[in-house]
């Protein structure tokens, strides 16, 4: 994972600061790792995707119960 952040992410930015270095990889781990980058626990589909599948998978199996 560290090597991943530094690779994918750190390495763009110049860092000045402790604090700049933190909300750097907050929002690297925020608004990308856990949400769009995929994940081989998830099928290898990202997160987001996972979860709106779920939802589909829920939504038909909950409409075909009810019939």
């Amino acid at each position: 994972f560290h090597a991943l952040l530094k690779r994918e992410w750190i390495n763009r930015f110049k860092i000045f600061n402790y604090t700049h270095a933190y909300k750097l990889i907050f929002e690297y781990i925020e608004t990308f790792y856990n949400t769009v980058r995929i994940h081989s626990h998830c099928g290898y589909l990202s997160p987001n995707e996972y979860e709106e599948q779920y939802l589909k998978n829920l939504e038909t199996t909950v409409t075909s119960l009810a019939s």
